[in-house]
């Protein structure tokens, strides 16, 4: 695999799903992701560290440059924690909970982010603003509501089928009611 095309396409993806979603500097992004899928395997069949390592940094360094939270979605293994950085933990009150990821319980997605956030630690749950699929992982039971499904410019990345979502605020009031404008489907 070049991993030089896959951090380009990486980068293209997410840039164009940031811009899309009307995520906020300081709002959380979630990131599913099987490593084993964009190899062009089945999902938790083949993980590969250099895949994980590649897309978790790209989306890492993209995210924190505009001041933006990345959580890394774990595998069935790990209930679906998510690895997020400290003080994120420590601000929005999140549950930590003790386990260290590895290949094959966590992902190479969550390998990654060990390696690259300053302090990782795992989490329970989180409620995020958006979020990227890389591989349909199913990210969805971390993305606030009500979500809003986003097409990638991209749907494959490798071998893997890519999803986003982003979350709007929900519109209540029936027919009467209106609606300040939507960021995200301009209606």
């Amino acid at each position: 695999m070049d991993l030089q095309a896959l951090e380009t396409q990486t980068r293209a993806i997410l840039v164009d799903i940031i811009e899309r979603s009307a995520i906020k500097k300081g709002q959380i992004f979630v990131l599913g992701l099987s490593s084993s899928e964009v190899a062009g395997g089945l999902i938790g069949k083949n993980s590969s560290t250099e895949i994980g390592e590649v897309i978790v940094k790209t989306i890492l360094d993209e995210l924190s440059n505009r001041g933006i939270y990345l959580a890394v979605q774990g595998c069935e293994h790990l209930n679906r924690a998510l690895a997020v950085e400290r003080d994120l933990a420590e601000e929005k009150d999140l549950e930590i909970v003790n386990v260290l990821p590895n290949l094959h319980a966590g992902g190479s997605g969550q390998v990654a982010a060990f390696k690259y956030m300053k302090d990782p630690v795992e989490v329970e749950e989180i409620v995020a603003q958006a979020g990227l699929d890389i591989g349909d992982t199913s990210i969805g039971m971390h993305i606030k509501r009500v979500q809003v499904p986003l097409v990638p410019i991209q749907r494959q990345l490798g071998g893997a089928h890519v999803t986003a979502l982003a979350s709007r605020p929900k519109l209540i009031g029936g027919v009467r009611a209106t609606y300040a404008a939507d960021p995200i489907r301009k209606f």
